[in-house]
């Protein structure tokens, strides 16, 4: 394809030592040639314009990207759908669950709760299929069902989020409390009351990490 060029020049970037460390910090769960993210936002100007050519999201590309060892071909990927997000359909939920299961980590996955958030937000119907994400096997998927309203402000629909919510009740699991107190602190900033209310409906019921969270700007 011609943009395995893309590659090529972004392994000659390459730098072992700096790898490491951007390795270590993400819990050495993924290899980084060491690109930081000025240098990998210079490569991508010069095929991005060349994919922005066309109206169609180049699925090809995406999973290219998501089948490379190395961390920052994710990172293209994610923000090749960023310059794409308006042009998210319905029909493209299930390919980004796909990304939200495979390599999966914080990083990418918060970036792409704000995708499906994108095509959600256009497709009111599939709130009942966010209410079965929040009960996924996956936590990630879970952690995206919770989060995908963040950017929904005062439109977020509140008695979704509180479904999905009590779906999650009483995980063990830290980055599904801890989204749990985002959302709440998030939608604190455009209707404190209800999230007052709520903490004060489920408590005992919420983990401690999520009222902390949730508590932060009441």
């Amino acid at each position: 394809m011609w943009y395995d060029k893309v590659f090529v020049e972004l392994e000659k970037l390459g730098d072992d030592k700096q790898g490491e460390k951007m390795s270590a910090y993400m819990q050495n769960k993924f290899p980084f040639l060491g690109i930081p993210k000025p240098k990998l936002k210079e490569l991508e100007k010069m095929f991005l314009s060349e994919l922005k050519k066309s109206n169609d999201i180049d699925w090809d590309f995406v999973d290219t990207c998501w089948k490379k060892d190395y961390r920052e071909a994710q990172y293209i990927a994610l923000d090749y759908l960023g310059t794409k997000a308006k042009k998210l359909a319905k029909d493209d939920l299930e390919k980004l669950k796909k990304l939200i299961t495979t390599k999966s980590w914080w990083e990418t996955v918060d970036t792409i709760d704000e995708y499906v958030g994108e095509i959600v937000a256009k497709n009111p119907e599939l709130e009942q299929e966010m209410i079965s994400w929040s009960k996924d096997s996956d936590f990630w998927v879970r952690r995206v069902a919770i989060n995908f309203q963040q950017k929904y402000k005062g439109k977020t629909n509140a008695e979704l989020l509180e479904k999905i919510m009590v779906n999650n009740f009483g995980s063990s699991e830290f980055f599904i409390n801890k989204a749990i107190g985002w959302s709440l602190r998030d939608y604190s900033k455009v209707n404190p009351t209800w999230v007052k209310d709520f903490l004060k409906k489920y408590n005992g019921k919420l983990d401690k990490l999520s009222i902390k969270e949730a508590s932060k700007y009441l």
